[in-house]
């Protein structure tokens, strides 16, 4: 079975590095899918946030399984577009549930062969969103332990020099 695991991964977070682990323990085949959202501002290039996940992942025990693109358009149809089965998402909370149960009737609406799947976030990431990264990370915070160790002097960076604008 193919899934992907869409989101805007701005950055990708310790949270999203579990979802795709999860799921790569779970599936014959993983992509993690970049879509633009064009609600959000993100830090990163789509090219950027590409690598950053592809060096995040590549240490990860099924990594061979875990493809990394770009999508454009409607997830559903990318998805479908790649031979996918399902669309996973992570939840860390009944907000989070409220939002995705929407995105799924609309999928299933829009294409009634993907499913969408629910993958529950650790407690220990139940608070963490690449949001939360950045809010910290502009306010001169530590996200030590909150992004990958590989992208995190990266993510710092991007971070600290967009507070100083």
């Amino acid at each position: 079975m193919k899934v992907c695991y869409s989101g805007t991964f701005d950055p990708i977070t310790i949270g999203h590095l579990d979802i795709i682990e999860r799921a790569s323990n779970l599936y014959d085949e993983v992509v993690v899918l970049i879509m633009r959202n064009s609600a959000k501002h993100c830090l990163f290039s789509e090219e950027q946030r590409k690598a950053m996940i592809e060096q995040s992942v590549a240490g990860l025990p099924n990594a061979d399984r875990i493809e990394v693109k770009i999508g454009t358009g409607l997830t559903v149809e990318y998805a479908a577009s790649l031979g996918c089965d399902a669309i996973i998402r992570g939840i860390r909370a009944v907000s989070d549930y409220e939002y995705e149960l929407l995105q799924a009737t609309a999928n299933m609406h829009l294409n009634e062969k993907i499913e969408t799947l629910l993958l529950i976030a650790r407690p220990e990431y139940s608070f963490l969103s690449s949001s939360v990264v950045k809010e910290i990370g502009i306010n001169h915070g530590d996200i030590t332990g909150m992004v990958p160790e590989v992208i995190a002097e990266r993510v710092s960076a991007a971070l600290s020099s967009m507070a100083n604008q």
